[in-house]
């Protein structure tokens, strides 16, 4: 069976999902596995570029419309971020598998709303962690779960990025009420989720946040030290004031250490490296050191492989408690960084301004960044 998609919103993240790199000559499913049917957007002229550029067959600017006549196996989601939540449930209402661009929603609230959805619908909705699905970053959970270095002992985690005034200049950015928060939510968020995933659970953040050179509501940095579970450290830094952008993941173990070199906005295995000790065993340096799956980190390796899990009827790999894992973790470095507390999980619940918005008294006293 083709499965059938359909994409909600034509904006520039869009076409990273229907075409790998957004090349429309980069066909992501050359084994007739699932097609796209059709696009929507709010500009329908827009709309119909894009679908001409992509080869896509219909145009809709209604979304009840579109998920009433194609009636979609899957929907992607790529409009702005404050409709993320209300268009998912929407889709899984209709009868399809979602597969959203972060960050999923904007509160604990709305994915605890995505989550009763699931449940009562019976479909699934994902959140867009497109690095957890290269072939490296699968390389490096299987070193972290199987000890095959020792145990982790620290981490890093920094996504380093540059955004000038004229990103800002765009109206839904930069404010708590439609981007949602900043660097933290909009651009960290990659590489916290591989590095949260990879890590384990984590029992304890405590961060800071400011706004320094951007005139925006949102902070245009944030820093974090996280205790994990498994007694690891980690270090995080998320901001979008970098002239030299990187994006530089490190695991050090009790034998060895892996980290990124060169890495901006895919986590492959040519940017990877390792040094291991001269007393650790040769056969487990091999394995350590050589990647053998070369799937790269762009959102087509996600939605292959929720196309192969809606076939195989598995729930996708980010769904449900998944997706929480990282916007809870999120949700509580902004609040540790208001409070000046470290804060746990499962700490934040309802009647805490924090459920209600990720950024929580930041949001609500936006002199407070």
């Amino acid at each position: 069976m083709k499965l059938r998609i359909a994409l909600i919103g034509t904006g520039v993240i869009a076409g990273h999902h229907v075409r790998l790199n957004a090349e429309p000559d980069a066909i992501i499913f050359p084994n007739d596995e699932a097609e796209f049917v059709a696009v929507l957007d709010v500009n329908e002229e827009r709309a119909r570029a894009f679908a001409e550029k992509f080869e896509i067959p219909r145009v809709y600017t209604d979304v009840d419309e579109l998920l009433a006549k194609e009636k979609p196996h899957i929907v992607c989601v790529t409009t702005p971020p404050q409709s993320h939540a209300e268009l998912s449930i929407k889709a899984m209402e209709a009868g399809a598998w979602v597969l959203c661009e972060k960050p999923l929603c904007g509160s604990l609230r709305e994915l605890d709303a995505i989550r009763d959805a699931e449940v009562r619908t019976g479909m699934h909705c994902s959140s867009v962690y497109q690095f957890r699905f290269g072939g490296a970053s699968r390389h490096i959970k299987h070193i972290v779960d199987e000890e095959i270095a020792g145990k982790p002992l620290v981490g890093t985690c920094h996504t380093t990025w540059y955004r000038d005034p004229a990103y800002y200049e765009v109206d839904w950015r930069g404010t708590w009420a439609s981007e949602l928060g900043g660097p933290t939510m909009i651009h960290g968020i990659h590489a916290m989720d591989a590095f949260l995933w990879t890590m384990g659970d984590w029992t304890e953040v405590r961060a800071l946040c400011s706004t320094l050179d951007r005139d925006i509501e949102v902070e245009d940095i944030s820093s974090a030290s996280v205790l994990f579970s498994n007694g690891a450290i980690g270090s995080i830094l998320n901001s979008i004031l970098c002239p030299h952008e990187r994006t530089f993941l490190r695991y050090d173990f009790q034998q060895g250490t892996a980290w990124t070199e060169d890495a901006v906005y895919d986590l492959n295995k040519d940017k990877w490296r390792f040094k291991t000790l001269d007393t650790m065993d040769p056969e487990k340096v091999q394995t350590f050191k050589t990647i053998t799956d070369d799937t790269v980190t762009k959102q087509p390796s996600q939605l292959k492989a929720m196309v192969a899990d809606y076939k195989a009827g598995r729930p996708p790999l980010v769904s449900g408690p998944e997706t929480r894992r990282t916007i809870e973790f999120i949700t509580a470095l902004y609040k540790s960084a208001a409070t000046g507390r470290p804060v746990k999980p499962g700490t934040i619940v309802e009647g805490d301004p924090f459920y209600e918005h990720v950024g929580g008294t930041f949001a609500q006293n936006l002199s407070t960044i």
